[in-house]
């Protein structure tokens, strides 16, 4: 969907498709007729956003066959559909029955993270509208924590500095822009924008920036608008924002059971205690665990926010609830201002299938309604900040 900010932005949002299973070119174009098209009807929007997943092997197909990348901008046009992010993320198999650690390899210290995300840029400037302002793709922040090395370091660092040359190539070659958005998440080599600011010193803003996962953000417990001012002191722009929430606890110790209905064997869903956000490290055993079970057998002290992606609309059951209210800061301070802080959106909640039994789609049709309601949901929370539809803009 095309909303505008006072300022005349556009604003594009849409939701991310690593949430369907599919990693062949048919397979995704049959996914989108079941669920995006579907979510486009029942939004009554002109035209859909989608953050389009696609796994290395597709990705490597379609940059090295611009016929290919033609018809698949057709396909997406005939069914009233449009895409101006990726998410670069995931290399492959996001949906496979166990994901856990493997969704963080290869990382930016290898040559097929960078391969992987360039043939991701050569797609995308192919995919976008001829009238929108510039591309985004997201991905990881680089690694996960352990093992780094000085060697690793270099090599990544080495692979930044041919990304923003081969991202600028893509723009002398097609006229598009295109930019890549390193997203802070819990239990990464940057897992809050404090570390971002470090670790990703001196990168090319023209090129590189942020992508803002407002779950992250709330379990990295950072107050938005310090956050945000965090990112502009350090010149990393924020290219895309996740609109997305976690999973919180106030009290765990009176919310064992309801917790533990949340345990599943596909992702990690990293937990972090608020006593992480004045800590030196915010993965300290004294206040983090890598996944859900490990931090109820710890028992970390005090309120506990879980990397476990919730439906916007649908907040899990008391004793619980979600981070909804970071989210709502996050884009007050965004988009409350006399410019937009950024263009693109994308609704991610991929984890609808692991979702406890009684919150779970059964079946097709429960799933794209599901999706529709979150971005219905997305849409007035921006239609509250003046950001909505208009003359000559789809909502």
């Amino acid at each position: 969907m095309r909303l505008r900010h006072a300022d005349g932005t556009t604003v594009h949002l849409g939701y991310c498709t690593n949430v369907h299973p599919a990693e062949e070119l048919p397979g995704i174009l049959a996914q989108l007729d079941t669920y995006a098209v579907e979510v486009r009807r029942s939004l009554d929007a002109d035209l859909l956003g989608l953050g389009l997943w696609l796994a290395a092997p597709v990705a490597a197909a379609l940059a090295a066959d611009p016929a290919a990348r033609r018809r698949l901008r057709h396909e997406l046009t005939v069914r009233g559909l449009e895409v101006v992010t990726l998410n670069g993320f995931p290399y492959a198999a996001f949906q496979a029955p166990v994901v856990k650690g493997a969704v963080y390899h290869p990382d930016w210290s290898t040559p097929e993270r960078l391969a992987y995300t360039l043939d991701l840029a050569r797609v995308l400037a192919d995919l976008l509208p001829d009238d929108a302002a510039r591309g985004s793709i997201s991905t990881l922040p680089l690694a996960w924590r352990t093992p780094w090395d000085p060697d690793r370091a270099d090599a990544a660092r080495r692979g930044l500095d041919v990304l923003t040359a081969g991202l600028a190539a893509v723009r002398r070659d097609t006229g598009r822009t295109v930019r890549v958005g390193f997203e802070p998440e819990p239990g990464c080599l940057v897992e809050s924008t404090g570390q971002a600011a470090t670790t990703l010193s001196g990168v090319d803003p023209e090129w590189l920036g942020i992508c803002l996962d407002l779950a992250h953000l709330a379990c990295a417990w950072e107050e938005p608008a310090d956050a945000l001012a965090r990112l502009r002191d350090a010149a990393l722009p924020v290219v895309k924002v996740q609109v997305s929430a976690a999973v919180e606890a106030p009290d765990p110790a009176g919310a064992t059971g309801a917790l533990r209905r949340f345990v599943e064997p596909r992702f990690l869903h990293q937990t972090r205690a608020a006593g992480c956000a004045g800590a030196g490290d915010p993965a300290d055993p004294a206040w983090a665990a890598d996944d859900l079970d490990a931090a109820l057998d710890a028992r970390l002290p005090g309120a506990w926010r879980v990397h476990y992606h919730v439906p916007l609309h649908a907040p899990p059951e008391e004793p619980l609830r979600s981070t909804v209210p970071v989210l709502r800061a996050a884009l007050a301070a965004l988009f409350a201002g006399p410019a937009a802080g950024c263009d693109h959106l994308d609704v991610e909640t991929y984890t609808w299938g692991v979702l406890p039994e009684a919150r779970r789609p059964r079946g097709d049709a429960e799933l794209a309604a599901g999706i529709a309601a979150e971005l219905a949901f997305a849409r007035a929370e921006l239609a509250a900040l003046g950001v909505a539809g208009g003359v000559g803009v789809s909502s």
